[in-house]
């Protein structure tokens, strides 16, 4: 078929347009750029991504199979040390129980958060404030919780808090380690008390001498010890520090260097019960009533009981959710941006529908919000698991040397194994193979929902 040209001449139609003929134009991608130039660009991506991902992984592959030297052929027992060696099998739980904890519990604080700052005017503020960590790298991270985590609580903060709840309802000890010795007028008197040797009388002072406190930690406000006087019918007495600093002074005599035991309590005792109770002044002078004549005075346990030293979070027991706490701290942040992104574009009406037809609060979330941000949570904790698969950083810093063996995870034995003093290569290539395989499923469980969401 010919058409008409404004001269009356018939035009042909293009080749391609004719029928039964084929068309000979290049194709051109949708951008119109020809396919060598395409391939041309994409070349040098091409060839990083296989010397930096593709080559190492086959490379990796290939050296899990060959001995510690590299010489000779291991066949599996590089991977068959994964399930017999005992740190690696550690290092496996390890990550299972990061895989189970970190991700969840990051992505249900972040649940929250989003949820939660919806409703109040500084919500801006309070994403930021709990987004900041993010800006802060592992080793930074590490080192802030390796000192948050220290044992000694006028160092580590959490164990200084733990330790102020404490003894806000049980009162620590002034004089822990504090003892007689053998040529004072006092003895063992069983559970960690002590008792004198004799019952006293009124009118004679008591002494009650102790040794075996450090001076650093007696009472900031215990004054010079002094001799007790006489009483009519009562008991008095002085409870103090035996030590003379230098050396020099004499047992059971009150030196004018040594100071009283304020504060220490003294149970007047007779046929097994407590019949007066006093506590020693700064001087460490005390009285006790007419009722204590005849008795054995005491000194209970409590004035020598340990002081609480807080809970042992980097302890074989504690390091790993220690660690997985400091994670959190991190990356609860990012959980809240994603999921707070997708609460923004939820169909606010569809919440308001179910407010009119009587749903409270609580089932509005469970049964509207939440299965609406399901894509956007699944989004957050398959990121996270991955991250998890790879964590390394924040468990190098913070587990101490005596306890890292139990907070080991496979990233770290990896490097540990490949690394270490005594390197072997094949294992360390048969780990990494390992965390290959971990890793797999997750990015295809990813790539499988991006490509879901796509054809919605």
């Amino acid at each position: 078929m010919t058409t008409a040209t404004a001269g009356g001449a018939q035009a042909a139609p293009p080749a391609d347009k004719r029928p039964g003929t084929t068309r000979t134009r290049t194709r051109r991608s949708v951008t119109g750029t020809r396919r060598a130039v395409a391939a041309a660009f994409l070349l040098p991506a091409l060839v990083l991504l296989g010397a930096l991902v593709v080559y190492p992984i086959v490379y990796s592959v290939y050296r899990s199979f060959l001995d510690q030297a590299g010489t000779g052929f291991a066949g599996l027992d590089n991977y068959r040390a994964l399930f017999t060696d005992d740190t690696i099998r550690t290092a496996v739980r390890n990550n299972a129980v990061w895989v189970v904890l970190a991700p969840t519990v990051s992505t249900a604080l972040g649940l929250i958060f989003a949820v939660l700052t919806e409703r109040i005017r500084w919500g801006t503020a309070f994403k930021l404030i709990v987004f900041m960590p993010m800006a802060i790298s592992m080793l930074a991270a590490g080192i802030i919780f390796r000192l948050v985590y220290e044992q000694a609580p006028e160092r580590g903060v959490a164990n200084a808090v733990v330790v102020g709840v404490h003894d806000s309802f049980a009162e620590s000890s002034g004089f822990p380690k504090a003892h007689p010795l053998p040529v004072h007028p006092l003895k063992a008197g069983g559970g960690g008390s002590f008792v004198t040797k004799e019952p006293v009388r009124a009118g004679e002072p008591a002494g009650l001498p102790l040794v075996g406190v450090v001076p650093s930690r007696m009472p900031g406000d215990a004054a010079p010890a002094k001799a007790a006087a006489p009483s009519g019918d009562g008991i008095t007495g002085t409870a103090w520090l035996d030590f003379t600093k230098g050396g020099g002074g004499k047992p059971n005599v009150v030196d004018p260097s040594e100071l009283g035991l304020k504060g220490i309590t003294v149970e007047a005792v007779k046929d097994g019960k407590v019949v007066a109770r006093t506590t020693a002044g700064a001087d460490g002078v005390f009285t006790l009533p007419a009722s204590a004549d005849g008795a054995v005075l005491r000194l209970p346990a409590d004035n020598f009981r340990e002081p609480y030293n807080g809970v042992d979070w980097l302890g074989p027991s504690l390091v790993t959710p220690g660690i997985i706490g400091s994670y959190v701290w991190m990356w609860a942040g990012f959980a809240m941006v994603l999921i707070a992104a997708g609460l923004a574009g939820l169909p606010r009406e569809l919440l308001e529908a179910a407010r009119v037809d009587g749903a409270n609060e609580w089932q509005v979330f469970r049964r509207i919000t939440v299965p609406m941000l399901a894509p956007v949570l699944a989004v957050v904790l398959v990121t996270l698991m991955i991250n998890v698969l790879k964590i390394f950083d924040l468990v190098f810093i913070i587990a101490p040397g005596s306890s890292q063996d139990d907070a080991n995870v496979l990233a770290l034995q990896l490097y540990r194994s490949s690394f270490g003093t005594d390197a072997d290569l094949g294992v360390g290539s048969a780990i990494a193979v390992l965390l290959l395989l971990l890793v797999i499923p997750v990015m295809l469980f990813n790539v499988r929902r991006i490509r879901k969401e796509g054809r919605r």
